[in-house]
């Protein structure tokens, strides 16, 4: 597995994934928006501005100069939006940092990566593909597989409930603490504290 330089960026690029309609808000799939929405408070954003095919807002999370990115063209697009920003702001690949639901992790936890495969997330695959690189760091949040035979589909654009859904709030926060390290502390010390 690739790891990435040393050099550290002028700005980060934070991006969550999600699909924007409202009957998708809070669902599963859309952990990655949920994630920078809290992260996005935290660095002062006050008004979100449309740019690129996404959502943007600027602002400074734990002393480094942020955007913040919510594409608006649904999640198996989401590379254009995401390479038009990279584009228009000179930011590297390694300066990337995408928040994702992820199927593999159980809900309460989730996990820092820089590089590898899509693992089956069209979001994901759809950046690899447009960026043509794999080398930007991912923090996955974990969803967890449905119960029973329920349709995986039916699952992650659902709303968690009851005790899930305070785990859902739990893996956000988490995966918001997590950019926060990652992007002060590096790759390392967001792994060893989070993972």
């Amino acid at each position: 597995m690739a790891s990435p330089k040393t050099t550290h960026p002028d700005m980060w690029l934070i991006v969550g994934l999600g699909n924007p309609d409202e009957e998708y808000a809070h669902t599963r799939h859309n952990a990655g928006f949920d994630a920078v929405d809290l992260l996005a408070d935290q660095a002062g954003v006050h008004y979100w501005k449309s740019e690129c095919g996404a959502l943007t807002g600027s602002g400074t999370l734990a002393g480094e100069k942020v955007l913040i990115a919510k594409p608006q063209s649904y999640m198996n697009t989401s590379g254009g939006p995401v390479k038009k920003l990279c584009r228009k702001y000179h930011v590297l690949p390694d300066a990337l940092v995408v928040l994702h639901d992820d199927m593999d992790i159980e809900p309460g936890h989730i996990r820092v990566r820089f590089g590898g495969s899509p693992a089956g997330h069209n979001g994901i695959r759809s950046i690899c593909d447009k960026l043509q690189t794999r080398d930007w760091y991912r923090i996955r949040c974990g969803t967890g597989h449905p119960a029973g035979r329920k349709n995986i589909t039916d699952y992650v654009l659902s709303r968690p409930r009851g005790q899930e859904a305070e785990l859902f709030a739990q893996t956000l926060d988490l995966a918001a603490q997590a950019t926060k390290v990652l992007i002060t502390d590096g790759l390392t010390a967001a792994q060893q504290q989070f993972n």
